[in-house]
């Protein structure tokens, strides 16, 4: 009996002693749960009420730090930048324009470029910052991406540019043959002369303004305003009534075929002169006694059927860096042969901003002394009109032709009288 007493005593003992330390514990628990810790004192910080809802809807990225530099809020727009990475501001610029901010309260700006994240072509990213206190522990800093203003600014700058050029050569040659013909006032011969030469630079001064002006509206207007079915069979032959002449002149035998029965959707007037730059071009820089094709085809495609209409000539063709760049304005393959045949350098630009506002393309085909062969793809009346509505925006920025197409030979032309 004896030794049963011990052995429950002590069981009641260790019992009691257990009961003790689990108290102990959960107490001490509690206690280390209310404990403000480091990690804590960075994630208290909350945004002042409505500051959430305004930054969400903000076109600049936004990032609010805390006093120690963590980042307590940013868009998704600041992490498309690349300016933060793994919680924290990576751009030390920026950074240290938040710590002077916090230092002293005031606001600042700055423009900096920034290395493209992702590319390793040295592409740089022109943006905008500006730094706000925000509250008493918060630092506001917007980043406003200014890369594609500038881009379109280079752009204007540069056309601005080469109109004076290009302006300036016929107004001076124009000034110095007028001086030669008073000059000259006494030799009728010199004067007939110096008056065909100034009636040429005229000509090319006025076809110069002209295909500035259709440019500039072919770049502004929306041609699916005055949309409507446009018969292709028209297009081309007013493509050849248009450089008749011309090909006249260098025995050059014009050729159409495969447009009857087709139409595309889109402003007449745009696409007669898209069409009508394309034959005039073949002309101009095709040699005497040769052909230029205009042939046209329907070809479907799972967005819609499109409408080719391919120009080819039998020209010295152009080599595969000028392709690369024949679309810019006031590029030119032959400068010489351009001032001679009265090129601007504009027309196939129009070209190409006439086919991307109509949803198609222009691409080009050619091989140095084969020829070359230029192709306009157009939505079809009808059923593409939907394609034809859904065009993408432009920009003012002529870069290079997408692509250069392959050609695929179209049936053969039928002579014109």
């Amino acid at each position: 009996m004896d030794v049963n007493a011990a052995v429950a005593a002590a069981a009641a003992i260790a019992g009691v002693l257990t009961g003790v330390i689990a108290m102990l514990a959960f107490r001490w628990s509690e206690r280390e749960q209310k404990r403000p810790t480091r990690t804590s004192l960075h994630t208290d910080p909350v945004l002042p009420p409505g500051v959430d809802t305004v930054l969400s809807v903000l076109r600049s990225s936004a990032v609010v730090l805390d006093e120690a530099d963590a980042v307590v809020k940013a868009s998704s727009a600041a992490y498309a930048l690349g300016l933060v990475r793994g919680g924290k501001l990576s751009v030390e610029p920026m950074l240290q324009m938040a710590r002077d901010t916090r230092r002293d309260g005031e606001i600042r700006q700055v423009e900096l470029d920034l290395p493209r994240r992702g590319t390793g072509r040295g592409e740089a990213l022109a943006v905008s910052a500006r730094v706000a206190p925000l509250g008493s522990r918060l630092v506001l800093l917007l980043v406003e991406d200014l890369t594609e203003a500038r881009r379109i600014e280079a752009v204007r700058r540069d056309f601005v540019a080469n109109v004076s050029h290009e302006l300036k050569t016929p107004v001076g040659a124009l000034s110095l043959l007028s001086e030669a013909v008073m000059d000259a006032s006494e030799d009728p011969e010199a004067v007939e002369r110096f008056a065909g030469r100034m009636q040429i630079e005229a000509t090319r001064l006025t076809s110069l303004v002209q295909e500035i002006i259709d440019l500039s509206r072919v770049q502004n207007d929306d041609p699916l305003e005055d949309a409507e079915p446009v018969r292709v069979d028209e297009l081309v032959a007013e493509a050849i009534d248009r450089c008749r002449h011309q090909a006249g002149s260098k025995q050059i035998t014009m050729a159409a075929a495969g447009a009857a029965e087709l139409r595309v959707w889109g402003n007449r007037g745009q696409l007669a002169a898209a069409l009508g730059n394309l034959v005039e071009n073949a002309v101009n820089y095709s040699p005497a006694r040769t052909r230029v094709g205009i042939s046209a085809r329907r070809v479907a495609v799972p967005s819609g059927d499109l409408i080719e209409v391919a120009v080819t000539d039998q020209g010295i063709g152009i080599s595969d860096k000028d392709k690369e760049r024949i679309f810019e304005r006031f590029y030119r393959v032959d400068p010489a042969r351009s001032r001679q045949t009265g090129g601007t350098g504009l027309g196939l630009a129009i070209v190409k901003h006439v086919a991307a506002s109509h949803g198609g393309e222009v691409t080009v085909w050619s091989s140095e002394g084969q020829g070359s062969t230029f192709t306009l793809r157009l939505p079809e009346a009808g059923a593409a009109r939907d394609r034809a509505l859904q065009h993408p925006d432009l920009d003012d920025e002529d870069g290079p032709t997408p692509e250069s197409a392959s050609y695929d030979p179209l049936p053969a032309p039928e002579v014109l009288p």
